[in-house]
This record gives structure tokens, sequence and C-alpha cells, in this order.
């Protein structure tokens, strides 16, 4: 079973960044995926959510509006697209293929949102 987080980097507040998510090793489509991030010296957080039967998805407050979830069962990979980036959304980005019993994560993406 693998998780590779691809697609974080260094930006400007205000712009985008596209993280990628490779899946192996597991029936992709049967878990639901999240993206979760982690801050120096806080906990880690979740940040969305898409499920796997019907693709629903679901946001923290923090990131609605400015971030979307996206699967691509094909690809066996989950992307989280982010716009507006602020310097709070700076931390390392992990993903999360989960379904009952059953859990698995990346080793993570770095995001700095600077100037």
């Amino acid at each position: 079973v693998q998780l590779v987080e691809s697609g974080g980097g260094l930006v400007q507040p205000g712009g985008s960044l596209r993280l990628s998510c490779a899946a192996s090793g597991f029936t992709f489509s049967s878990y639901t995926m999240s993206w979760y991030r982690q801050a120096p010296g806080k906990e880690r957080e979740w940040v969305a959510q898409i499920t796997s039967t019907f693709g629903s998805t679901y946001y923290a407050d923090s990131v609605k509006d400015r971030f979307t979830i996206s699967r691509d069962n094909a690809k066996n990979t989950v992307y989280l697209q982010m716009n507006s980036l602020k310097p709070e959304d700076t931390a390392v980005y992990f993903c999360k293929a989960e379904r009952p019993l059953m859990a698995y994560w990346g080793q993570g993406t770095q995001v700095t949102v600077s100037s």
C-alpha cells in the first residue's frame, strides 16, 4: 500500500497550488479519501474529504470556497486544488485513505505560503 503526495511548494499569498495523491496497493475506488494538514507546533487537522460511493465532498470551514477536493478513480489519484492561499495555510499536507477498520496515510508534502 502506498500513498504519494506531490505538488507542494512555495507560493505567494493569493496564489494557487494543486496537490496530488497517487494511490497503489489497494482498491482506491472503495475508499473515502481525505486531506489533512499539520502546521509547525500544531496538531494535524482535517481539511477536506471525498466519499467513495457518490463522490460527496466536505470541507473544513477554514478552506471552504477556496479549496476543492476531487478524485479520478481511473488514475487512482485524489487532488486538492487550493486557491486564494493564505499564510495560515502553510503546513505539511497529508492524504488519507479510509474505510471501516482500515486507514492509510501518505508521507506528506510541504506547502509554504509566503511573500
